[in-house]
């Protein structure tokens, strides 16, 4: 009776946020998030952990981008709207199917229809795309897409075919309003738009140098013409809030501090956040001394004028692309007896920051921590960095000889030889020019893969990595400079992982790790390895886990759905207990969020197979979807 009272009170509550976060219907996954905050939360329960067991393949999709080319990897988590499934491929296409046969509807390809001057930027990757309607029946429904060149794409749902009233012919060129010193550089979206009403926002991956790169600001446009509507300059300038955390007038042309992991959005609040990265360049800033607002920080803005509402920094004066990754997972906790709507921020270092969505204040303390000065010339290291209190790191946060892999004793001894010069101990030891471990990992700790939320039990679900790196800043007085020195004094000599003889992460394992936090009471509810190497277990040791890439979706039924491990492994865990209680080799990897949605009365999960990319497992062409027998 109580098991049922409290059924009752969980199930009205989600229905008031759904109901809030802006007619979700329980069947379809309308954005990358599910929900407009992105909690990546499904209201479907028919597959769950009783038969989740006898999920097979009902469809797959073949992108057949294999043939004649390098296979490139595929992020994308697809939408499904109306039984219709929007789904983009590893070079860029948008493509309309069936989402209960996977037959093809429509195809769009920008690169090809319309091609463009500039490469895109961090190898084309792209996580999705964005749907808007008008809201009346028959009316305009118009998927968004943004490319790593630097455009927009408006595309009638219904057909594929521009928008001619959208940018020019369909097409808005977002380099127009850069400064043409930089306007050629790498720049472009790489996730999903957001859509708040008649607005689209967007953030952008641009360079990390050393040199000029081009700015992250976040900017909105109109969704019926493309015209730009404000623009967050994410690196303050004169007159404008932060600037005086840039020393001199070191915040000219810096690049960086972008929003690359997306937005999510608070519909009801007329709010958007968004997780900033670092500032370029990204290992040295011995020419930007401060804090360096709004690197990385959550921030919350107006998303009818992009007005600062409030912001955090997570980290100050970066040195070790510890960005942001991910945007923050909009969520409603339990904190000292009183329901708070609040935001959800986890980090490449392992933690988890908890703000009042309302305020920015953190809900569980944060503490400002002595960490290690810098030897490196000119450089000056910021002397703290803010701590969580709560919930404890989920990520290992030191590395030394204790923690030396222990698989065997060859890849041990392998490991100390590479230590012997290297600086190591713990995380936020800075750069220098003898090696410095750099630990979580340049990929995490959580990387863009981000988190999911239950709000139903008040669990937060997040996979990650302890893969360090050995970085190394060389000397670069003699390459040649711009006027604002951008090209020196020190570049570095590459991201270098710390791997044994035979290539094994050289820490102790787990390596790759899924976590349950409770945010109510900034505690574990359980962590377990993800992933697992075969011909490791061959040998006798237990799981490792793997580096992961893609992450998590929850749902009713009792299970968190990920792949992106190594092992190329699609896994259902019951969400309660981490155990695993179904699992299904993929084609190749899937390195992407899965979905899930219900097209005449079934369930299906479905989930990128495209492999490749930073795991450089084998390239896949596959878009699986799962369903009961």
């Amino acid at each position: 009776m109580i098991r049922a009272a409290l059924f009752a009170v969980a199930s009205t509550c989600l229905l008031a946020h759904l109901t809030a976060a802006q007619s979700l219907d329980r069947s379809d996954w309308p954005r990358v998030g599910n929900d407009p905050g992105g909690m990546r939360y499904a209201d479907l329960a028919q597959i769950n952990r009783e038969n989740v067991a006898q999920l097979k393949p009902a469809w797959t999709f073949h992108t057949n981008e294999l043939e004649g080319r390098d296979g490139r990897t595929i992020e994308c988590t697809p939408l499904v709207v109306d039984g219709v499934m929007y789904l983009t491929t590893g070079n860029l296409r948008v493509v309309a199917l069936d989402a209960a046969t996977g037959a093809e509807l429509w195809q769009f390809d920008p690169l090809k229809e319309h091609p463009f001057e500039h490469e895109p930027t961090s190898g084309g990757v792209n996580r999705g795309c964005a749907y808007w309607s008008d809201g009346q029946a028959g009316g305009a429904r118009r998927i968004i897409h943004g490319t790593a060149d630097g455009r927009l794409f408006s595309l009638d749902a219904k057909t594929g075919k521009l928008d001619g009233k959208f940018g020019d012919g369909g097409v808005r060129n977002l380099r127009e309003e850069l400064n043409p010193k930089v306007a050629s550089l790498g720049y472009g979206p790489t996730s999903a738009p957001s859509i708040w009403k008649d607005t689209i926002i967007i953030g952008v991956s641009c360079g990390e140098g050393p040199g000029i790169a081009a700015p992250g600001d976040i900017r909105a446009f109109d969704v019926r013409t493309g015209k730009q509507l404000w623009r967050f300059r994410t690196v303050p300038g004169p007159g404008e809030y932060g600037r005086e955390t840039w020393q001199g007038n070191s915040w000219r042309e810096r690049g960086g501090a972008n929003a690359w992991g997306g937005l999510t959005v608070d519909v009801e609040r007329g709010l958007v956040f968004a997780g900033l990265g670092s500032a370029a360049f990204d290992f040295y800033g011995g020419d930007r001394h401060g804090e360096n607002l709004f690197a990385n920080c959550t921030i919350a803005l107006d998303a009818a004028t992009g007005e600062r509402r409030w912001h955090f920094q997570t980290l100050h004066h970066d040195l070790w692309d510890h960005d942001l990754p991910t945007s923050p997972n909009l969520v409603t906790v339990t904190h000292e007896g009183r329901s708070i709507d609040a935001v959800a921020q986890v980090t490449k270092t392992g933690y988890v920051f908890l703000f009042n969505r309302d305020t920015g204040a953190p809900l569980f303390a944060v503490e400002e921590r002595s960490v290690p000065a810098s030897d490196v010339p000119g450089e000056q290291a910021w002397p703290t960095q803010p701590i969580p209190v709560k919930p404890p790191p989920f990520s290992v946060q030191a590395f030394d000889e204790s923690n030396v892999t222990n698989i065997g004793v060859a890849n041990r001894d392998s490991v100390l030889a590479k230590l012997r010069n290297a600086r190591r101990g713990p995380a936020f030891n800075p750069p220098s020019l003898q090696g410095t471990v750099v630990i979580p990992g340049f990929h995490g700790g959580a990387n863009w893969s981000g988190a999911c939320f239950d709000p139903t039990t008040g669990l937060l679900y997040v996979n990650s990595n302890n893969v360090p790196n050995i970085l190394t800043l060389v000397d670069a007085t003699d390459a040649k400079e711009d006027s604002e020195g951008r090209y020196g004094p020190f570049s570095h000599t590459g991201y270098h992982q710390l791997l044994d003889h035979e290539g094994y992460p050289g820490i102790k394992p787990p390596w790759g790790q899924l976590t349950a936090i409770n945010l109510n009471t900034g505690e574990f509810a359980w962590q377990v390895p993800l992933g697992e190497h075969p011909e490791l277990a061959a040998r006798g040791i237990p799981p490792t886990g793997t580096e992961t890439f893609g992450g998590s979706i929850v749902t009713a039924g009792g299970l968190v759905f990920i792949a992106g491990t190594k092992d190329e492994k699609f896994r259902a865990f019951d969400k309660q207990t981490g155990k695993v209680l179904w699992e299904h080799q993929l084609p190749a990897g899937g390195y992407a969020t899965p979905a899930t949605y219900m097209v005449d009365g079934r369930q299906y999960v479905v989930i990128a197979a495209g492999g490749a990319g930073k795991l450089r497992t084998k390239a896949g062409d596959a878009f699986v979807a799962f369903a009961l027998e």
